[in-house]
């Protein structure tokens, strides 16, 4: 198949009208709709572009940030910048993780617990509506009850607690309350694509900071924080994909660096009590200047599509008037459902058991990757496992041929740097033997010795 030759730089700079970012995305805008220029065209570098133009290559950047957020060019780290395919459907990283539900025998690229291991719901949604009635649409928007077990639970005393549905609800809302557009944002990369997408939307400059065994490295993310970056998000356990821990030495100097430039840092724990490491927030070092997110859909179930947020009072509440003008509240009737399961003592032992399971299907995994010659972090923990690979679409294409579902690493980094990898979710293996022989042979395919 032959590439679409893409314009020049000059004769792209021929179309534009104007030297604004706002400008440049508008004339490419029109262009694209007008068709001159079709789906899959390659644009030029940012760089090239910019000198053509005579504008800094910042100003591009904001344009190109313009036209993803708008659905009009995708950006690949091999491929470069090229309209978008199909500007009807579904952009951004996040859609290029999972496989289709039901195309594969195994599908392990969903990030997804296993429902074996979710507590029986039966009791508690008995309990949840006995006498359960909504007064009015101005409600409280948590049950007064659970905000007592919820700051009962919580790493540090926060301002303010509510109820959103689900951990990327969550980090939407908090996105849209704290981010403008051109702030720059920290974030460690690899990470969950969607915060990239969000960021994106939110017309943010990602900084990514590459992360060792015991969370973001500090070094690099004091030279992030040289850049003026306003916000922060980490995971502080369980991270998607590498499955690292903030460790507590880790997260005192972090907390530091971030209080010496007043940076507010929100904290994903989505995967919650079946993390399989100890919770070290930087909240405890910074309470008014740290947002934290607990997930309920790990251990609890995805269904219930619960997340509280804890932290400053003023974000907090302007994240609740905000969600005023549109679903006001979480589902108190799934807030009773939880509440029930959290002080249910049978239902906290089966979270403390999928908690182990997890873990020992972790490293069962860990220990069956390394005897056929794959390595990978042995401390981790959560849900996925980050391998290295000769080649990730080579790779995944490979095990797909298998009917193994897996989330090529791409879409998960910031920048180009990180090498190619992609991520499994173990959640649900129990023959890892069987699993192990085929990612090696999947990972190898590129002729090289990934992960030796």
């Amino acid at each position: 198949m032959t590439e679409t030759a893409g314009p020049s730089s000059a004769e792209l700079a021929a179309i534009i009208e104007g030297r604004t970012a706002e400008e440049i995305a508008m004339s490419i805008a029109r262009h694209v709709r007008q068709a001159p220029l079709s789906a899959d065209t390659p644009l030029p570098t940012v760089r090239s572009l910019a000198a053509e133009l005579g504008v800094s290559a910042s100003t591009v950047s904001d344009a190109w940030r313009i036209l993803r957020a708008r659905g009009v060019i995708d950006t690949d780290r091999r491929r470069g910048t090229t309209v978008r395919l199909d500007r009807t459907a579904a952009g951004g990283r996040a859609w290029h993780v999972p496989v289709e539900p039901g195309a594969l025998a195994v599908d392990l690229s969903t990030g997804t617990p296993d429902p074996a291991l979710l507590p029986d719901l039966g009791g508690a949604l008995l309990q949840a509506t006995d006498d359960h009635q909504v007064t009015s649409y101005l409600d409280r928007p948590v049950l007064p009850a659970l905000e007592v077990e919820l700051r009962r639970r919580w790493p540090f005393d926060p301002g303010r607690i509510t109820l959103l549905d689900g951990a990327q609800d969550a980090l939407d809302r908090l996105i849209d309350a704290t981010v403008n557009f051109g702030d720059r944002v920290i974030v460690e990369t690899p990470t969950f694509p969607p915060v990239l997408d969000m960021l994106e939307l939110a017309g943010a400059e990602v900084i990514g900071v590459p992360v060792d065994p015991e969370g973001p490295v500090v070094d690099a993310v004091e030279a992030a924080l040289d850049r003026g970056p306003t916000v922060a998000i980490v995971q502080p356990r369980a991270h998607n994909p590498s499955g690292v821990a903030l460790s507590e030495t880790r997260t005192a100097q972090l907390a530091a660096r971030f209080a010496d430039h007043d940076v507010l840092v929100i904290e994903d724990d989505h995967s919650g009590m079946v993390a399989g490491a100890p919770l070290h927030s930087l909240g405890v070092h910074r309470p008014d200047r740290t947002v934290h997110v607990h997930s309920f859909s790990k251990s609890h179930g995805p269904d219930l599509r619960l997340a509280a947020v804890g932290g400053p009072s003023e974000i907090i509440d302007a994240v609740v008037r905000r969600r005023q003008l549109g679903p006001s509240w979480t589902s108190r009737l799934l807030q009773r459902v939880l509440l029930g399961l959290l002080t249910d003592s049978a239902a906290e032992a089966a979270v403390r058991d999928a908690e182990q399971t997890y873990l020992d299907r972790r490293r069962a995994v860990v220990d069956a990757l390394d005897r056929a010659g794959v390595t990978v972090d042995t401390n981790g923990s959560g849900l996925n496992l980050w391998i290295p690979v000769d080649d990730e679409r080579d790779a995944v294409v490979a095990l797909a041929a298998g009917g193994i579902g897996a989330a090529p690493g791409g879409p998960f980094q910031v920048g180009d740097g990180g090498g190619d990898h992609i991520r499994l979710t173990i959640s649900r293996v129990t023959d890892p033997d069987d699993l192990a022989e085929a990612v090696a042979r999947a990972a190898r395919r590129g002729g090289g010795t990934a992960g030796r």
